[in-house]
């Protein structure tokens, strides 16, 4: 019976119990589809990485509960954690992905992520499903190529607001991000994917590839602290750098386990 070592990180949080979990199995070479799958299924986390030497780096990929994802912020971050303080491989790590290549170095308040920039596409012409779930009359709205966002009045908005989750699985194939000028932090944002299987994702480095520049330009300035109003919560100190988008933060291991595959 083949066995694996799993490991289930914290990221975007220096404490236990909090940002967002991950599960992370480094292999020498990928399982059958079907078997991450099915690992990522029965850890029923948001995400659960994979992750194996591709002879320059690393080849790096994620599952939701139930499909393969095309972009994971928060499991590459407990990815770069296990290689660096699990497995104590040095300098800068660099993964190449279905969204190109990813580059992750250690800073003092724990790593820095270097992710690709997808600027927003501002909707002029909002879909019925966006209009009902926002649930108010002018919608400012935007895309990229996985999700929908929408910016609501204030923090307390977002706080305050209630999915419904069978309207959002209305947006097929996308997911839907709500996000607000923050209080103490320059903006705020929550993010729900239930087609994914994650009614609420707790902290999602992703998004901010698309919030970065919108909230960048919005507020005229390249350097944001950005806060995601989970009941987990996480804080991304982010930049904006040309094409790309700089997200630092931290990650804690919680476990680390032995799985026993057929």
């Amino acid at each position: 019976m083949p066995e694996f070592t799993m490991y289930q990180v914290d990221a975007f949080t220096s404490a236990l119990f909090r940002g967002n979990p991950a599960a992370v199995l480094v292999l020498d070479d990928w399982l059958p589809e079907a078997i991450m799958q099915n690992i990522a299924a029965e850890n029923n986390l948001a995400e659960t990485a994979f992750v194996r030497p591709n002879g320059r780096g690393w080849d790096l990929r994620w599952f939701t509960p139930v499909h393969e994802a095309p972009f994971c912020g928060h499991a590459t971050l407990a990815t770069s954690h296990v290689l660096a303080h699990e497995l104590g491989i040095d300098g800068q790590l660099v993964f190449e992905t279905q969204v190109g290549t990813l580059r992750v170095d250690r800073s003092n308040d724990g790593y820095q992520l270097d992710f690709p920039s997808f600027p927003p596409e501002i909707l002029t012409e909002i879909p019925a499903p966006l209009r009902a779930i926002s649930g108010t009359g002018e919608v400012k709205a935007f895309r990229n190529f996985e999700n929908m966002f929408v910016e609501l009045a204030d923090e307390q908005a977002v706080l305050d607001f209630v999915p419904d989750l069978p309207a959002i699985l209305k947006l097929d194939p996308l997911s839907l991000v709500i996000t607000a000028k923050g209080d103490m932090h320059d903006f705020v944002s929550r993010y729900f994917a239930p087609l994914a299987g994650i009614p609420e994702d707790p902290v999602t480095g992703s998004i901010h590839a698309t919030l970065v520049p919108y909230w960048a330009q919005k507020l005229g300035k390249p350097n944001l602290s950005a806060f995601q109003r989970s009941s987990r919560g996480g804080h991304l100190l982010c930049e904006l750098k040309g094409d790309r988008v700089l997200i630092s933060g931290s990650a804690v291991t919680f476990m680390k386990a032995q799985i026993y595959l057929p």
